[in-house]
């Protein structure tokens, strides 16, 4: 079995707050900002607008669903996703009653991407859990989503969150509940994709990794006997557009560098998609071939500067990938 992603490429956004000023305060999203993002990602053709989510990061950073929740009183159209929704650290049940009243509010909007995380070890500790639990929670708690998500009474006997006859309403817009997409990179995460997933929201890999990591989702798939010809295809991609790759480069490396904690001079060359807007074209063609059909882009910008990326992106590169939207 193969996954042959098929459909226009879309693109969506990554809405990561940006480090702080000079003055070092941080620009967090006021009512105001918020509008103007929405409005900047409209008028350049954008599909969705995503959150990533920690409790505890290198940086402030909000809750995901509140600041979807706030997105979607501005735009009719975006798509809203979590990119990606740490789902070990809570209790689904309480996940799955907001992520239902957010699709409900939005019509049916919600693409909700989930993962393991564990980058950050102090998240978990607040959170009473412990980290080598991740993987099995997440896949436990995707279950429950979906049981809740039905609308009708429902039961649960798993390890970690057993729970009698319950019926949670309203039932999500959606009928069984918003598409759960799996982040993650490790066989396990790309296992537990093809098991459970509706689609695959993928992180800081090459090309050539992704279009690897889909033939053991499609494996995986084929052992549930599961129907993915309607799976889910995406990636989430950092983008620096500059007059050159190097005055790209340089800057992705310094500000990704403090967002995370550790030094990603490595990493921004390897994974990112730098430079002119033909250089970033090329990038992005590149991992079309390898099959993404979804791009997240996370631009790596200033508060100043973020709402010029999208435009610049919007005016410089869409047109040179026409014939794959």
């Amino acid at each position: 079995m193969t996954l042959s992603p098929s459909g226009p490429l879309k693109f969506g956004f990554q809405n990561v707050q940006p480090p702080a000023n000079s003055d070092g305060v941080f620009q967090l999203a006021d009512f105001e900002t918020t509008q103007r993002l929405v409005q900047a990602l409209e008028r350049n053709g954008f599909h969705a607008m995503w959150a990533g989510d920690h409790l505890a990061f290198a940086q402030p950073i909000l809750d995901p669903l509140i600041q979807l929740s706030q997105a979607s009183a501005i735009s009719q159209r975006l798509m809203l996703g979590t990119a990606v929704f740490l789902l070990p650290l809570r209790h689904p049940a309480p996940v799955a009653k907001q992520v239902a009243t957010l699709d409900v509010m939005s019509s049916g909007r919600v693409i909700f991407g989930v993962g393991v995380g564990g980058e950050f070890p102090g998240e978990f500790a607040l959170s009473g859990v412990p980290v080598k639990e991740r993987g099995a929670r997440l896949s436990e708690g995707i279950e429950v989503l979906r049981k809740l998500w039905s609308g009708t009474p429902v039961a649960h006997a798993g390890k970690f969150y057993p729970f009698p006859e319950t019926q949670m309403l309203p039932a999500p817009f959606q009928t069984g509940g918003p598409p759960i997409w799996c982040g993650g990179r490790k066989e396990a995460a790309l296992r537990r994709a093809g098991r459970l997933a509706d689609g695959w929201l993928s992180y800081v890999v090459t090309p050539d990794q992704y279009r690897t990591a889909l033939e053991t989702i499609a494996r995986a798939g084929e052992e549930a006997k599961r129907d993915l010809s309607k799976f889910g295809t995406g990636h989430l991609l950092f983008v620096r557009l500059a007059k050159d790759y190097e005055s790209a480069l340089q800057y992705a490396s310094e500000k990704l560098s403090a967002r995370y904690a550790m030094d990603f001079s490595k990493p921004a060359k390897r994974y990112c998609a730098l430079g002119t807007a033909e250089q970033v074209a090329a990038s992005i063609r590149e991992f079309h071939q390898a099959g993404v059909r979804y791009l997240v882009l996370d631009f790596i910008a200033e508060h100043a500067d973020q709402i010029e990326q999208i435009d610049h992106f919007g005016e410089a590169v869409v047109p040179l990938l026409s014939d794959l939207i």
